[in-house]
């Protein structure tokens, strides 16, 4: 039980015993107490004054008067501030969780509640390589699974690998135009980024295809065009000269868009790929192989990424298998009447009513549509685990789209709907601006790992850090720093902010980053080897009796939050809470260990007052190392013994 839960408990007997009224402690609000005031933990009392019939103050003197007396091992004093109760903490209190809280390695684990959730990540195209923006979403995904595995739930780690579609077709079409046959073997390049280049070149040949399409159009010559495409190119076209539009660039640029989409659907390469696309839904022998020996390819160079990254799975599912998902659901929602049919045998459900608007479930001439796809594997998924919880990890440019997934689940009564979360998070950019797919811009993944392994390497050696290391220790020590600066820096900021990547800045030993509290556990593991393996096993085998130093008390009680720390990370579905905790002990305990009074250090391990305060400070040492290394674990991040 945590002292917050402790007070709560006890501040909510008061009440009972006090004013005769049901009160339980989610009622009791309770803080840490601010710096200028003495104490430890502050009970807000204004909403008890409708039972005590008293001032604020009055109110918050005789609930401490009740606690004090009926809870001396857990209570040393009171005071109060206004409608502020702040209590002062035994200080055997805070020694007695030590001793119990120091030799525990998987401290913040909870036991198995009997829940389980299920949390999908990743979710990459096979048309191009692991870049950036998969980074937050992998680490993201990866980091909030673990932080639901530590508050105790049985969790399911799925990705849903985007398989299939025209953007697959391109890759593979432009390989089969012009590769000569080129594998991962014969060239030497990772399977998906062979396959990524293959995409870029075909939208290279499209863009150039496109082009004089697109001049033809903006001409007013609108011969590639017939039948209703004229109609709707003609109506675009008009709409570019029309005062409003040419007034407004957000319109005019969306206007322009849909003239350069539609003029790229008019390439004879698009054509091709269209084709291909055509060929794979009907099970051509031919195009099925080339489609599978590439995504073998890309699965491959996936899986190396994946496994430097420290990125696991316990479920795969494959857009080729569940695409035609759905239609069950759509046949069912329309025999409810939820759904409707339209003229052109298309179906419709109409969602005006909840402030959204009519959405297409099935196309007229019966093929799926990304939604009815995402119906019948939201259900697959239920079917398979029955999971109190689903998460989906996706950028928030699919805010709506989930909106309308778990709405339209709950109109059909399908048992997962209620479940199903929309973990959105902003997108993440480099200082010189957005990256682009189409345009090649994008940083690959394996690029930017390299970039920050070199640049820990690089640093680590400028600081002249590298004495008594092997040259294997040291490649694992740059690998160690090198990642964890990267992960750390993409999960410090709240997921549903936008944030720039500074590779060079993730790195610095000093900031907030995660080297400076990888090198924070490091510094307290060089302290502990300092001492014997019989100094480190005796450390339960005393009592103290002595009251604690200021800062002694500070580090223990934020050793002490780290349980409350996870549980509220997972109701937040943030690792950037357990980020700022991790900073904060990294930072508390260096100015624990480095705090000087007349050149001397008042809280040092070695030359402590006497036993027991050396004793007590290895306790405060290891327990400090253990809850940095967890909360970085729970993060997907290592920490080096040495550094």
């Amino acid at each position: 039980m945590s002292v917050v839960t402790a007070i709560k408990n006890a501040a909510a007997a008061a009440i009972q015993a006090l004013y005769q009224q049901n009160f339980t402690a989610d009622d009791v609000s309770v803080n840490t107490t601010k710096p200028e005031f003495e104490g430890e933990y502050t009970v807000v009392v204004f909403s008890f004054t409708k039972f005590s019939r008293l001032k604020p103050e009055e109110t918050g003197k005789q609930l401490g008067e009740y606690l004090l007396a009926n809870n001396p091992a857990l209570f040393a004093g009171f005071n109060v501030v206004k409608g502020f109760l702040n209590l002062q903490i035994q200080d055997q209190y805070w020694i007695r969780y030590l001793q119990n809280a120091h030799g525990n390695k998987a401290v913040g684990q909870k036991p198995a509640n009997g829940r389980k959730v299920m949390v999908e990540y990743s979710s990459p195209n096979t048309n191009k390589p692991l870049h950036l923006g998969h980074l937050r979403n992998n680490f993201l995904g990866y980091s909030v699974a673990e932080i639901y595995k530590a508050n105790g739930f049985e969790v399911i780690k799925a990705n849903l690998v985007n398989d299939r579609g025209i953007h697959i077709c391109k890759s593979m079409l432009a390989w089969q135009l012009f590769a000569h046959g080129d594998t991962p073997e014969t060239t030497g390049i990772k399977g998906d980024h062979l396959v990524g280049d293959y995409y870029v070149h075909f939208e290279k040949i499209l863009r150039d295809q496109a082009e004089p399409i697109i001049s033809r159009v903006l001409e007013g010559n609108l011969k590639d065009f017939e039948g209703a495409e004229k109609d709707k190119i003609e109506k675009l076209h008009n709409a570019t000269h029309k005062p409003e539009v040419q007034a407004d660039k957000e319109k005019l640029a969306k206007v322009q868009d849909e003239i350069k989409e539609l003029s790229r659907n008019k390439t004879e390469i698009m054509q091709q790929a269209k084709i291909m696309l055509q060929q794979w839904e009907a099970g051509n022998p031919e195009v099925r192989a080339l489609w599978a020996t590439m995504n073998g390819w890309v699965y491959e160079g996936f899986n190396k990424t994946y496994k430097r990254l420290g990125i696991d799975f316990d479920k795969m599912y494959y857009e080729s298998n569940t695409y035609l998902l759905g239609k069950d659901l759509v046949e069912e929602g329309l025999r409810k009447g939820v759904l409707f049919r339209k003229e052109d045998n298309s179906v419709w459900i109409d969602l005006t009513a909840d402030g959204l608007d009519e959405k297409l479930l099935l196309r007229g001439d019966g093929t799926s549509v990304y939604m009815t796809q995402d119906l019948g594997t939201a259900r697959l998924k239920y079917d398979d685990y029955q999971m109190e919880e689903s998460l989906y990890v996706v950028a928030d440019e699919q805010n709506y789209h989930f909106k309308v997934l778990k709405l339209i689940l709950q109109k059909l009564q399908e048992p997962c709907a209620d479940g199903i979360y929309h973990l959105s998070y902003g997108m993440v950019e480099l200082p010189h601006g957005r990256m682009k797919s189409r345009e090649g811009t994008v940083v690959d993944a394996d690029d930017l790992i390299e970039e920050m392994v070199k640049t820990a390497a690089t640093q680590t050696e400028e600081l002249g850090k590298t004495k008594g290391f092997s040259e294997e220790e040291l490649r694992e020590l740059y690998e160690t720093i090198g990642l964890g600066a990267m992960k750390f820096f993409l999960l410090k900021v709240d997921p549903k902010k936008k944030m720039v990547f500074n590779p060079e800045e993730s790195i610095d030993l000093h900031g907030f980053t995660g080297p400076f509290i990888q090198y924070s556990y490091a510094r307290i593991q060089s302290i502990l080897r300092e001492f014997s393996t019989a100094d480190l096993e005796s450390l339960t085998a005393y009592t103290h009796n002595d009251s604690l130093l200021p800062m002694e008390k500070e580090l223990i009680m934020l050793c002490e939050q780290f349980d409350t720390i996870l549980l509220e990370a997972q109701k937040e579905m943030s690792p950037a809470v357990i980020a700022n905790y991790a900073f904060l002990l990294a930072q508390t305990f260096n100015s624990f260990y480095a705090k000087k009074e007349q050149g001397k250090y008042i809280y040092s391990v070695r030359d402590a007052e006497n036993e027991d305060k050396k004793k007590l400070r290895l306790q405060m040492a290891t327990l400090t190392a253990n809850t940095i290394k967890q909360s970085l674990k729970f993060m997907g991040i290592a920490v080096p013994e040495r550094m």
